[in-house]
C-alpha cells in the first residue's frame, strides 16, 4: 500500500526555541533517517513517500502555522492530493492543531462533488487523514536532530499511517488513538494530548493493541466505479469544481457571530456591521437549539441578510445536540427571516461548508434556495440528513424536507403521515415501522405482518421526503430516485 505524507506545517514539524517550522525537505529527510526503520517494521506492506512538493509561499520554509492558513490554502491542499491521487493509495496530511478541524472539514467538500440535489457525482475513494501533535516530533540536541520522546507526535503519525490500512474512503482526523470524521471534529484542548473530540459522532476507529472500527458507520465511498475519483470523468468533475472554488473563495467572507446575553440592539448591529464589511454569508451561534435573542434590530438585520442573498445558518454554542426547528417561542421568529438551522453540524463544519459551496455556486448555477437546501443535506457525512432515513423509519421518528414545509412523521398510534404544513396529504392508516422489505416499501406492523405495501424499488433504497412537489421518495444507493411514492 502506497501512502503519501504531505507536510503543511504546524507544531509536529517545528523545532527550536522559539518553535519555528522546518522546511519540508529537511523534515522529510529527518523522518526517513530517524523513523524509517521503526515505521517500516511496525507497518509492514506500507510504502511511504514524504512529499515535499506542497508550498504555500516562495519565502521561508514554504509551510505555514495553521493559524495563518486561509481558505485558499484549503484549495492548494486539495489540489495537491488530486495531483498525487493516481500514484498513492492513501494520504496523511501533517497540520497544525489550531485550524486542523477547519481544514479537515473543508477538504471533505473539496474532494467530493455533488449536484444541486446533493447527489454524489465525484467521490473520494481513498483515505485522506489529517493529523498533527501538541509537541514537536523532533528536538535539537548537541548531536543534531533527535526524536522528541516526550511528544505525542510519533504516536499520532504512526497511528494515522496505520489507519490508512482500513481504506476508509473519506477525510478523517486522527489524534490520540482516535480516528474521527474530519467534518465532525472539534479542537477541545490546548494542553491534553487528546486535543480533538467529535461530540456529534463516535470515532470511526480506535488504535491501541491493534486497530478496530468504532461505533460510527464509515462513509461507503463511490456507489459506482463511475463516481470514484479513479475514473477520469469523475476526477475531471472534482478538478473543475476545485478550480472554480479556488477562483472565487477569496470573495467568500463568511462571518461567524456568537449570540450573547446582552440587552439592546447589539446582535443586530453585529450582523449589519458584518454585512457592511462585505459578509457574503453568516454563521450565527445561538443558545440551546439555536435560539437567538429576540429584538427588532436582530430581525431587521437578518432580513437585510436575506435581501442581500447572504445565506444565514444557525448553529449552537452547545457542543452536543442539534439545532432543531426553532420550537421555542424565543426562536420561532427566526425561520421567518430566511435563516436555516444546520441540525447537528458543528459551527466549524458549517463555516467550511458554506465557504466552499458559496464559491462553487456560480460554477454549478446554484441559487440561494439551492445553497440553503444543500447546507441542510448531508454531502460528506457532516450532519444527520433531515430528509433521508438511514434505515427503517420507526414509530416516533420523522423526516423533514429541506426545500419546503413538508414532513413525514411515523406516528406511534396512527402510523406514517405525510404533511404539508397542517394538511395531511397521505397516511398509511396503520401503525408500524416503514422500511424496505425485499424490493418493496412496506409498513411492518408489530406482529410482523405487512400493514401496507408501497412501490417497488432497489432493495437498499432509502426513504426520503421532498417538498417540490410534496412526496415520499425512494432513493437508490447511487443517489438516483427510483420511485416517487405517496405524492401529495
Amino acid at each position: 500500500m502506497r501512502i503519501c505524507v504531505i507536510n503543511t506545517g504546524g507544531t509536529i514539524a517545528c523545532t527550536g526555541t522559539p518553535l519555528a517550522p522546518m522546511p519540508s525537505d529537511r523534515f522529510a529527510q529527518a523522518a526517513r533517517d530517524l523513523l524509517g526503520p521503526s515505521l517500516a517494521a511496525s507497518l509492514p506492506g506500507i510504502s511511504l513517500e514524504f512529499d515535499t512538493g506542497l508550498r504555500f509561499s516562495d519565502d521561508g520554509p514554504g509551510t505555514l502555522d495553521s493559524t495563518d492558513l486561509r481558505p485558499r490554502d484549503w484549495c492548494r491542499m486539495a489540489a495537491h492530493v488530486l495531483d498525487l491521487y493516481d500514484r498513492h493509495d492513501g494520504f496523511v496530511i501533517l497540520h497544525g492543531t489550531d485550524t486542523m478541524d477547519y481544514t479537515a472539514a473543508a477538504l471533505s467538500f473539496l474532494l467530493n462533488v455533488a449536484d444541486g440535489q446533493g447527489r454524489a457525482r465525484g467521490t473520494l475513494s481513498k483515505p485522506v487523514i489529517v493529523t498533527g501533535s501538541q509537541l514537536p516530533l523532533f528536538v535539537h540536541t548537541a548531536e543534531g536532530l533527535a526524536l522528541n520522546a516526550a511528544s505525542d507526535a510519533l504516536g499520532n503519525l504512526a497511528g494515522a499511517l496505520a489507519m490508512t490500512r482500513l481504506r476508509l474512503p473519506e477525510v478523517a482526523l486522527f489524534f490520540d488513538g482516535k480516528l474521527l470524521r474530519g467534518n465532525r471534529a472539534l479542537k477541545s484542548s490546548t494542553t491534553d494530548f487528546a486535543a480533538f473530540d467529535s461530540p456529534h459522532l463516535p470515532p470511526l476507529a480506535h488504535a491501541g493493541i491493534g486497530i478496530w472500527l468504532g461505533n460510527a458507520q464509515p462513509l461507503t465511498g463511490p456507489a459506482t466505479p463511475a463516481q470514484a475519483l479513479d475514473d477520469p470523468a469523475a476526477m475531471a468533475l472534482v478538478r473543475a469544481q476545485l478550480d472554480a472554488v479556488a477562483d472565487r473563495i477569496d470573495a467568500q467572507n463568511i462571518a461567524q457571530i456568537p449570540a450573547v446575553p446582552a440587552a439592546g440592539p447589539l446582535m443586530g448591529q453585529l450582523i449589519k456591521a458584518a454585512l457592511a464589511s462585505g459578509a457574503t454569508g453568516l454563521i450565527l451561534q445561538g443558545f440551546g437549539e439555536g435560539n437567538i435573542p429576540t429584538s427588532p434590530a436582530t430581525r431587521d438585520a437578518l432580513q437585510a441578510a436575506r435581501d442581500a442573498d447572504a445565506v444565514t445558518v444557525i448553529t449552537s454554542r452547545v457542543t452536543g445536540g442539534r439545532v432543531g426547528a426553532f420550537h421555542y417561542a424565543a426562536g420561532a421568529w427566526i425561520a421567518e427571516t430566511g435563516a436555516i438551522g444546520c441540525g447537528d453540524m458543528t459551527p466549524v463544519a458549517a463555516l467550511a461548508k458554506l465557504t466552499v459551496l458559496s464559491a462553487a455556486a456560480d460554477h454549478h448555477g446554484w441559487d440561494r434556495a439551492t445553497l440553503q437546501a444543500l447546507m441542510q443535506r448531508s454531502l460528506a457525512g457532516e450532519c444527520a440528513a433531515p430528509d433521508v432515513a438511514a434505515g427503517p423509519l420507526w414509530p416516533g421518528q420523522s423526516l423533514r424536507a429541506v426545500d419546503g414545509p413538508v414532513t413525514l412523521t411515523n406516528d406511534p398510534d396512527h402510523g406514517p403521515l405525510l404533511r404539508a404544513g397542517d394538511d395531511i396529504l397521505w397516511q398509511a392508516g396503520a401503525a408500524g415501522r416503514l422500511q424496505m422489505q425485499g424490493d418493496r416499501l412496506v409498513l411492518v406492523a408489530h406482529d410482523g405482518q405487512a400493514a401496507w405495501t408501497g412501490p417497488q424499488a432497489h432493495p437498499q433504497a432509502r426513504i426520503a421526503v421532498a417538498a417540490n412537489p410534496a412526496r415520499l421518495l425512494l432513493i437508490d444507493p447511487d443517489g438516483q430516485i427510483t420511485a416517487a411514492a405517496l405524492q401529495g
